[in-house]
């Protein structure tokens, strides 16, 4: 999803993505899972499996570059494949080429076949992209076909805090985090926004919940910063010290 309130979704998924976007495995067996991949990918260009699976490990291991172009000559070769697409939509998105990864989405799905995964995606570009009403509407309709996922729920929670609403976002978020296959991102971005109304306290327990304490800290530096830049841009302008998104 967008950088910063436009970095409130630090820790979120684009449909998901960021730095949380691939499935939890140690960077080095993504390094080795890209290496054989890679060696398969080489061998059978065509293969679109292959292909994704490839370029699922090199996102993994921040090679969004590379992810872009092994996506963009598998869907040259299938142009009809939504699998493809979507996944090739989702590395531009990654990539940071929003408005091409928004024209991939959206053919990616048919409204005679809508996938939810595609929706939510478009739903975390179009967020980036500043456009949060917009991309409320593709999570709705993403719910509409997955009722209750906690990925949706997570990036629905993330376009209102954007969009300056953060009770509803803490809202959403935290009935997200209490349904099942809500995974940590979704407490993490929950942290978050309960860190941004100035409840660090909260925010910090709640991030140090389920990971491992390098990976709280990093988090919890994280919330610290942003409440840092939240007591900065508050006080532009104003002649004394008071209390971003």
């Amino acid at each position: 999803m967008a950088a910063g309130c436009q970095n409130v979704s630090v820790l979120s998924s684009l449909g998901q993505t960021g730095p949380a976007s691939a499935p939890a495995k140690a960077e080095i067996d993504w390094r080795h899972e890209a290496e054989s991949l890679g060696a398969k990918y080489r061998a059978d260009p065509g293969d679109p499996d292959v292909a994704a699976a490839y370029a699922q490990a090199l996102r993994a291991t921040g090679q969004r570059a590379q992810a872009v172009s092994v996506l963009e000559q598998a869907s040259l070769r299938q142009p009809r494949n939504t699998a493809l697409l979507g996944a090739y939509g989702k590395a531009l998105a990654d990539a940071g080429n929003l408005e091409q990864a928004l024209d991939v989405l959206n053919r990616a799905h048919s409204p005679d076949q809508p996938d939810w995964r595609i929706l939510s995606a478009q739903g975390a570009v179009l967020d980036q992209l500043g456009r949060h009403k917009e991309a409320q509407g593709y999570y709705a309709g993403a719910l509409k076909i997955k009722p209750e996922e906690p990925s949706v729920l997570s990036n629905l929670g993330l376009s209102y805090a954007l969009a300056k609403d953060l009770k509803q976002a803490e809202a959403m978020l935290r009935h997200a985090a209490t349904l099942a296959g809500a995974d940590p991102r979704v407490r993490q971005n929950l942290a978050l926004v309960v860190g941004l109304q100035g409840r660090f306290s909260e925010a910090e327990t709640i991030a140090r919940a389920d990971l491992p304490s390098d990976q709280a800290a990093a988090n919890v530096a994280y919330l610290r910063q942003m409440l840092a830049q939240q007591d900065d841009l508050k006080n532009i302008g104003r002649p004394a010290p008071a209390r971003r998104t």
